[in-house]
């Protein structure tokens, strides 16, 4: 992960949002709230996490490199319970990756995703990253959030995988 202290400027606001009533389409209102991480929410992101990489749907992460997301992490809280993660990893002034996002069962579809990702592109933007890409299995989540395949001139990000196992 790139050396943050090289990213020290300015930033608009280092709280990321208060507390949001969202509605379950049951007309019953949920107050969750998207902050910062932190490093004693480390037990609940790797619990959050565990049936995504079980499903598929996140590759394994060890300790350390939770520990490593935690500092450009985001929780989505709901009755001091973390419903859901996100990390932004920051490789130069030019390009960032929205990782790990995940949402708990129950939360998903509410909106909670959107503003997890919205969270890290705001950070990426206060410490002027050029770009954020993201690497995921669920397109339209993300074409709905504004990323898309193509960037400006043209370019398109292509992979080239060198091994089978994660």
């Amino acid at each position: 992960m790139a050396n943050l202290a090289a990213f020290e400027l300015p930033l608009r606001s280092d709280v990321i949002s208060g507390a949001v009533a969202m509605s379950t389409g049951e007309g019953e209102a949920l107050d969750i709230s998207i902050r910062p991480a932190r490093f004693d929410d480390l037990d609940g992101i790797e619990d959050l996490i565990e049936p995504f990489v079980e499903g598929g749907k996140l590759l394994p992460r060890t300790w350390d490199e939770l520990q490593n997301l935690v500092p450009t992490g985001f929780v989505a809280e709901h009755d001091g319970r973390i419903i859901g993660f996100a990390a932004l990893e920051i490789y130069s002034r030019k390009m960032a990756e929205v990782r790990s996002l995940c949402v708990a069962d129950g939360y998903q579809g509410q909106g909670v995703g959107k503003r997890l990702v919205r969270a890290c592109v705001d950070f990426a933007t206060d410490r002027r990253v050029f770009e954020v890409m993201v690497v995921t299995s669920s397109e339209e989540f993300f074409r709905s959030c504004g990323f898309d395949f193509t960037l400006p001139g043209e370019k398109k990000a292509l992979f080239l995988q060198t091994r089978t196992d994660p």
